[in-house]
């Protein structure tokens, strides 16, 4: 938002610095992300001076050139060679002195230097008014009419005085700070300084000639709708006063009338539209929505189909003539034509507006206040203030006493705040005087005093001052965030009471340990396309979530799964000739069941490429389903759950995978994605993905240290080679083996997995390392060669297996 230094001025005594207000705004919260000078005329005409010219004659070596002399003051009389046709000793002039920088309103700025023209001596040069910046005219030099002395600066002559503009970076919930006044309310609180509010006392009905009557059938979308008219008035050019402060702010002066509306809307924030009364069919004005699928036509000349939710501001005949809040329409409009005008100011609701303007992409100072909240109970001071200034500005007499539609007037709110809440949300006790002036200032009125609490009630224009915490904060920004000392200690404090989120600190030690084993973290975005999952008929848990106001089809839905947001990022990568890649992503899907919106978190991992980079010690090794299955063990046994059983699966976006089970609660999958999918991102390589259930595996998790003193006796290790049906698994191979003998069986592997020549079809061999261990006595070779007569007792009955010997 952009305010200007000069116009706040006229609000609030401030006798500080531009920089230094800057400061005092961030400190209340307004940040300031910049404060630049601001000139009505670039270069502000420094250098240049009124002079005059006291000879001229003809150039004795050229024909269109005249040797003059002028005195510019201070005793100073300069020899300038000029090119003017209607340049004449006598006249007052504007003189750019040596060594002046001047800005022409066309082209670069450029230099005054001295020279020789044509072989005569010239200091300097005598203006016209497209050389520095004052017009479009280059017929000749600019002659003026004027007494004042020899020397005096054009720029004093001209009125051009700097300003500087304080660019503040608003946020979403301070609309009452959308204006010059609304800022000047910061300051007055922070400085203890009194806002002077423009005065409307000597508004009055000159007549009523001209009554517009006023209908408002939707009293939620426009709570407050105000109007008065004027007649007879002259819509011409704004005085230089007026487009000077719009021109400030970036805004670009149309008229009278029209510039008055925005400098209202500028000055304390409240919008304001005007309407050329002859054109408003019926003499009424009706505020309500029309049909959806109704054509209208706005300021802009395009024709735009209304939502049966666009509140209009329509004419006797029920023809929209205005989109509420947003945007006029092209045959109601101020021309310079119009004689007689309606004057609107009115509140309309932020739902309504936000909904309106985000349909028809229409972006306005008005709908950019509504969207936020305006004050409703400032309306008719709005609508006095502009009238008055129009009538003054334009002529005309206002034509009617003020008609105002207030139905069900928005009380103040009503907030209950205890002091030990004050001090502990500030960490600070401030004194109970020095809180209550601060509320004060703020507008803010104290009230029902008890020992330990009051009430406070909140004007409706502070529409982000809702609960206790919320004046809590109102007290703190205007104390200071920078007078509240820092203990030892940094903590944080709350109204509420919060479950401890220690799953952020277990999500945080699965990312340390992912990122230790060489993946990278990625972040994606929420939104997907719902064209992934609809071209292979896929079908995820629950129903998709469409955005209603999507930005575009690529982002229309709420994703259901991790793995198209994670495959756009390996796919951008491997276009760039990233093409080994181990990422991680923290995320959440969404879907719809029951008619209730769910979200869960979700832990993803994708792998592709080579297992490490080529190097001199190792050949490459494309990567496998089995590196993505080590890595999510080792996530598993962070979490300190060793025993998780394994399912294979038959999912719709993987080619093979399993599934984890803690009992019969599936926690995660993964496996390898299949190459159609692959294929519609450009991927030709293989990738692994694995999608965790983060909550359930919280849940489950029992990350217990355990410390156990080293066994004094010898681990044994034994190998068994057996051939087996190729669907079992060796997590069935696994599961059996603890179930035959797990005091003595520590650990099991898998060290060779054969098919082909010399192996049954259908059939695979399996080498397996077994490792036992007695932590109480020495293993015997008795009870080695038992345990093991065991186990191949088993595979063979239970497993059908042949034990190669």
């Amino acid at each position: 938002m952009t305010i200007s230094y000069n116009w706040l001025k006229e609000y609030i005594d401030i006798p500080e610095t531009a920089d230094a207000i800057g400061k005092v705004l961030t400190n209340t919260g307004l940040e300031v992300e910049s404060v630049e000078v601001h000139e009505t005329v670039k270069g502000g005409l420094q250098g240049l001076v009124i002079g005059q010219v006291l000879t001229c004659a003809k150039h004795p070596n050229a024909d269109k050139l005249s040797v003059t002399t002028v005195d510019v003051g201070g005793g100073r009389i300069l020899p300038i060679v000029c090119g003017a046709p209607n340049v004449a000793a006598g006249q007052k002039v504007v003189v750019a002195l040596p060594g002046t920088t001047v800005h022409p309103t066309k082209g670069e700025p450029f230099t005054i230097k001295l020279a020789k023209i044509r072989g005569e001596q010239s200091e300097g040069m005598i203006c016209a008014e497209d050389e520095i910046g004052l017009g479009e005219s280059h017929a000749g030099i600019i002659v003026l009419n004027t007494d004042v002395p020899n020397g005096t600066p054009a720029a004093s002559f001209y009125n051009i005085s700097s300003d500087y503009i304080i660019e503040i970076g608003l946020t979403p919930n301070r609309a009452d700070a959308a204006s010059h006044i609304g800022v000047a309310r910061d300051i007055k609180a922070s400085l203890s300084r009194e806002i002077r509010w423009p005065s409307v006392d000597s508004f009055a009905a000159d007549d009523s000639s001209l009554v517009i009557p006023i209908e408002v059938e939707n009293t939620a979308a426009c709570p407050r709708y105000s109007g008065v008219t004027l007649s007879g008035v002259m819509v011409k050019e704004s005085p230089e006063w007026l487009k000077n402060r719009l021109l400030a702010i970036g805004l670009t002066p149309i008229n009278n009338v029209v510039d008055i509306t925005n400098f209202v809307c500028h000055e304390m924030g409240q919008p304001l539209h005007a309407f050329d009364a002859d054109q408003i069919a019926g003499g009424k004005v009706i505020v309500k929505t029309l049909p959806a699928g109704t054509k209208f036509v706005t300021l802009d000349n395009k024709e735009r189909t209304l939502l049966d939710t666009d509140l209009m501001i329509c004419n006797g005949k029920q023809e929209g003539m205005c989109i509420a809040g947003v945007f006029g329409g092209a045959k109601s409009g101020i021309t310079g034509q119009s004689k007689n005008i309606f004057l609107e100011s009115a509140c309309f609701s932020p739902v309504y507006v936000r909904k309106t303007s985000q349909h028809h992409q229409l972006k306005t100072d008005a709908s950019f206040r509504f969207e936020r909240g305006t004050d409703p109970n400032i309306t008719v001071y709005a609508l006095k203030r502009a009238a008055l200034l129009i009538k003054e500005l334009g002529g005309g007499k206002i034509s009617s006493p003020v008609a105002d539609v207030y139905p069900a007037p928005i009380q103040n709110r009503s907030i209950e705040v205890k002091d030990k809440n004050v001090n502990r949300l500030i960490g600070k006790v401030i004194p109970r005087n020095e809180v209550h002036g601060i509320l004060s200032r703020l507008d803010i009125r104290v009230m029902d005093v008890k020992d330990d609490r009051y009430m406070v009630s909140v004007p409706p224009y502070r529409v982000d001052v809702t609960q206790e915490a919320d004046v809590v904060e109102e007290i703190l920004r205007i104390y200071g965030f920078n007078n509240i000392e820092l203990s030892d200690i940094a903590r944080t404090d709350f109204l509420a009471e919060f479950p401890v989120k220690d799953i952020d600190k277990y999500k945080r030690n699965l990312g340390e340990l992912l990122t230790g084993n060489g993946f990278n973290e990625i972040w994606t975005n929420s939104l997907t396309n719902y064209a992934y999952q609809q071209k292979h008929n896929l079908k995820f848990k629950g129903e998709a979530i469409e955005i209603l106001n999507k930005l575009s089809e690529e982002q229309g839905i709420l994703r259901q799964t991790l793995l198209f947001t994670g495959l756009e990022v390996c796919a951008y990568n491997i276009n760039r000739r990233q093409k080994d890649l181990k990422v991680y992503e923290f995320g959440k899907i969404y879907y719809k069941e029951g008619g209730a919106y769910k979200e869960e978190e979700r832990l993803a991992l994708y792998m592709t490429g080579n297992v490490e980079t080529e190097n001199w010690r190792h050949k490459t090794q494309p990567t496998t389903y089995y590196d993505l299955a080590q890595h999510v063990l080792h996530i598993v046994l962070k979490s300190g759950l060793p025993n998780l059983k394994q399912e294979s699966i038959t999912d719709p976006v993987l080619e093979y995978g399993v599934r984890l089970l803690r009992g019969n609660v599936e926690i995660g999958k993964l496996g390898k994605v299949k190459a159609a999918l692959l294929k519609d991102f450009g991927m030709k390589q293989d990738l692994f993905y694995a999608e965790l259930y983060t909550s359930l595996l919280f849940q489950s998790a029992n990350p217990k240290l355990v410390i156990q003193e080293v066994t004094k006796f010898p681990e044994v290790r034994r190998d068994l080679s057996l051939v087996i049906d190729k669907q079992v698994s060796f997590d069935e191979i696994r599961n059996l083996v603890m179930a035959t003998e797990k005091r003595l069986i520590k650990n099991i592997i898998a060290f060779d997995v054969y098919e082909g020549e010399n192996i049954p079809q259908g059939k695979k061999a399996y080498a397996l390392g077994f490792t036992l261990l007695n932590e109480q006595k020495t293993l015997t070779d008795e009870e080695i060669d038992q345990t093991m007569a065991a186990l191949m007792t088993a595979f063979e009955e239970q497993l059908g297996a042949v034990i190669r010997k």
